[in-house]
This record gives C-alpha cells, structure tokens and sequence, in this order.
C-alpha cells in the first residue's frame, strides 16, 4: 500500500509504530473540491481544527486559502502560530468562560457567540465597538450519531430560533453590530434537503439585521468509510446555495459572503492510523488480531460506533480470515468486528483508514501509554511533524510531593 508512491510498511520502518500518516496531495485535493462545487457563491472556507491541530497542516491549509474555525483560545492560537491571521479565524466555543470570549476579542477574531447570557455581557462589555456573529440553534435533527447531531432542539448549541425576540431585543439594547449568522447541525450530513432548511431560516431572519456580512453554515460534509457508502452531494448543495445567495442579493441589494466549516472533510480521508500485530488469539469463538494501537489513538468506534476500513498490508495476497481487531489497552477498545482481512500474523502492519479527523486530536495517555508519532507526506517525501511521546512527556507537569 503506498501513499504519493511511497511504501507505508518503508514509513513505518523509519517512524515506527502506531503512527498516524498523512496525504498533503488529499487534503489539497478536497479544498479544491469545494471551491468547485462552490463555485457560484462567494465562498470562504474555515476548516474546523479540532479535527486535526497539528500546526504543519494548518499551514498545508493557509497556503491552499482556508481559513480556520476554532472552538477554543488555544485552537485559536495554534492557528496564528501556523500562520492564519486573525480575521481568518472564526471563533464559536460553547459554554466558556466569558474571560475567553475577551481574549478573543483582543486577538481580533471573529466571535460566534451560542447562548444569551453571553451575548448580554457581550453588549454590556463592547456595545457596538467590535461586531459579533451569533450561533442558532435550528431544531434540525441531522448527522450520522447523536452525540455529533447539534443543531436538535435538546442540544447545548446554539440560540434556540425560539428566542429570536430575545436576539433582537438584546442586539437594539446594546446597540450590538450582528455580522454573521452560524448554523452548524451536526456531522455526516447527507441531506442536501438539511442545507436548504438552514438556508430558508438564515434568509428568513438575514433581512432583520443590516449588518450581516455573511451567513456561516458550519460543516457536517459526509465522506466514504467504506465502498458504496452515501456521500454529501456537494455539487448539489453549492449551486442551490450560491443560488439562494444571489436571489437576496437581488431582492435586497445587499453581498453577503457563505462560510462553511469543513472538518473531517477536508483530512478524514487523507489520515491512516498504521499500527503492528502483538498477537494472534485465537478463542473457542473469535480470532483477535491484537495491535500496538487502541481507543487511546482511536476513540471514534468505541464513542461512535464509527467504521473504519482495516487492511493487512504485510500479507495482500493472504487467504482471507475473519477476525476482531483490537488493542492493547485494559478496556474494551474493538476497533472493528468480523472483519475479513488477509491472514495475519504476528508482526503485520495493519492499517486503518480514515485516520484524519479525530484521530489524534482526541488521543490521549490512557494506561500511560505514548501518543504516536505524525509523519505529513508532501511531494512524495515523508515529514515528521510530531514526535513521538516519551516518559519525559509523561512526567511533564508532575510534582512530587512525597519526597
């Protein structure tokens, strides 16, 4: 298996296992997938950087002309470190401290505020000295798990459009400069029909406020797991939006920019998790194909329930076998049941694919094992872009105070 005609088992050799590989050619690839099917509005694209933080691809994004979008102040400021200025940052955290909120401000980001008792120090603090977006809550149910479903009217996110008296009455007490409208209802989204209901309501409240500079969609695009599964229809999406665009445009006499918040879109499917077999175990029941990996690199099948692809690519010409994939941590962590796979044996590489997006973001040292390396491939060469960790990295922080 090869990655821009690279050996993934020659990367492994050199990096080592687990490690989590990445296809800058990929990423490039879906960015300029969306400026296509985009193509008729005027689009700007903020990708959503808690799917992957590494400040090597923030940059790989700022030199192909994305923009990011940041749910925290480190987030934030991961992405100024890499390059991204400050007005290319969307800033849309849920249930933080208003302190962050101020930080954002002075860093001069674009602040998406999500709930009123925010929004009502916002005006108390700023007035209409540094305009504001607001997040709505559309009581859309949509996305593929209900834990990443956040535009329903039982979720945490968002304005409730319920409460849009409440919007306006604190946006006319403050005298509060409104410049976007953000809607984000979830991920894996694959009804074009979704997009088309947050576009009635965003136009239905965007004449109300003359201020707007643009209308923030969020993300949630679906990408493939596996062969023949349903995808977002971009192309369909875009020219039924840039429309929708121009007709206010000319009903109003008024521009406004379209933002969208690709995460998983744009590195889901550029990631492979490459991990090595401890063992083969075989039981009265099941064969376990036991990796040097887990749900401490990769939680989304244990949280999600999510599928991944998994390929044996020491033995591609091996009779297949049915086994359950594991690691090898002290809890259950399947990484993906009754799976036909080339034979394996001790020693295999296994990849796993669409390794991308929450991946390593959401690693962790459970059992006080070490993250693993990132290794980024760039014009058919590969680049470490973040070591892995050490005992020293565990120890970091820790004060003995027993003596």
């Amino acid at each position: 298996m090869k990655v821009q005609g690279l050996n993934i088992d020659d990367v492994a050799r050199q990096f080592g296992t687990p490690l989590y590989l990445y296809d800058g050619d990929t990423i490039i690839r879906q960015v300029e997938s969306l400026k296509k099917a985009f193509d008729g509005a005027d689009l700007r694209i903020k990708y959503a950087s808690k799917a992957l933080t590494n400040i090597s691809i923030l940059k790989l994004l700022q030199k192909n002309g994305v923009g990011v979008d940041a749910v925290s102040i480190n987030e934030a400021k991961l992405a100024i470190t890499a390059g991204h200025r400050a007005e290319d940052i969307n800033f849309t955290p849920s249930c933080v401290d208003f302190s962050e909120i101020k930080e954002a401000v002075d860093l001069r980001l674009n602040v998406n505020l999500d709930n009123l008792p925010i929004l009502e120090k916002f005006g108390k603090e700023y007035g209409n000295r540094y305009p504001v977006g607001i997040r709505l809550n559309p009581h859309i149910m949509a996305g593929g798990n209900i834990k990443i479903s956040t535009g329903h009217v039982n979720s945490k996110f968002g304005i409730s459009i319920q409460q849009l008296d409440q919007i306006r009455a604190t946006i006319d007490k403050y005298n509060i400069v409104l410049q976007g409208l953000h809607i984000h209802t979830g991920s894996e989204i694959i009804e074009t029909e979704v997009f088309m209901q947050m576009s009635d309501i965003f136009f239905g409240i965007a004449k109300d406020f003359k201020d707007l500079k643009f209308i923030d969609f969020g993300g949630g695009f679906k990408v493939a797991y596996k062969k023949g599964d349903k995808v977002t229809d971009l192309p369909a999406i875009g020219s039924q939006l840039a429309k929708k665009f121009s007709d206010f445009e000319k009903e109003t006499g008024r521009h406004l920019q379209l933002w969208i918040e690709p995460g998983k879109y744009l590195v889901s499917e550029a990631g492979y998790l490459v991990a090595r077999t401890n063992v083969v175990k075989e039981t009265p029941t099941l064969t376990f194909v036991g990796l040097d990996t887990g749900l401490n690199h990769l939680i989304r099948p244990m949280m999600y329930n999510s599928y991944h692809e998994i390929v044996n690519i020491s033995n591609p010409d091996g009779a297949t076998k049915t086994y359950t994939v594991v690691g090898n941590i002290c809890e259950t962590d399947t990484l993906g049941s009754d799976r036909e796979l080339n034979e394996v044996r001790e020693g295999d590489l296994i990849v796993l694919k669409n390794g991308g997006a929450y991946g390593y973001s959401m690693a962790s040292n459970y059992n006080s094992r070490f993250r693993p390396a990132e290794v980024l491939v760039l014009n058919g060469r590969a680049h470490l872009i973040r070591e892995r960790d050490t005992l020293e990295d565990l120890l970091r922080g820790q004060k003995d105070v027993i003596g």
